[in-house]
């Protein structure tokens, strides 16, 4: 099973395993980490689970759509790392992500 760190805002890392077909957000609900509220239960109309994806694996998360884009406009302190973690379905190359959880969520 691929596991997922979430690297909370005071440094703290919860390591976690998250089965293939679900999402980052998922897992992080899921596993209580601290700072993803996850408000729209992952229907990518809100930013309460933004994440900064580590530069190591921006590439195999991708980039996000149209719809993910205009809803980051929304989070607290985007950056171009950011997605919303109900937008990242895990698969085997995920094994290792590394994900930073923003102080707090808009």
């Amino acid at each position: 099973m691929p596991k997922i760190t979430y690297v909370t805002h005071d440094g703290k890392s919860h390591e976690v395993e998250a089965a293939v077909g679900t999402t980052v957000m998922e897992n992080a609900i899921k596993n209580s980490v601290p700072g993803i509220e996850a408000e729209c239960g992952g229907a990518c109309a809100c930013a309460t689970c933004h994440v900064y994806v580590d530069d190591a694996w921006q590439e195999k998360t991708g980039e996000a759509d149209i719809m993910e884009a205009d809803m980051l406009d929304f989070a607290y302190e985007p950056k171009e790392s950011s997605r919303l973690s109900c937008q990242i379905k895990v698969t085997e190359e995920l094994d290792g992500l590394v994900v930073q959880v923003p102080e707090k969520q808009a």
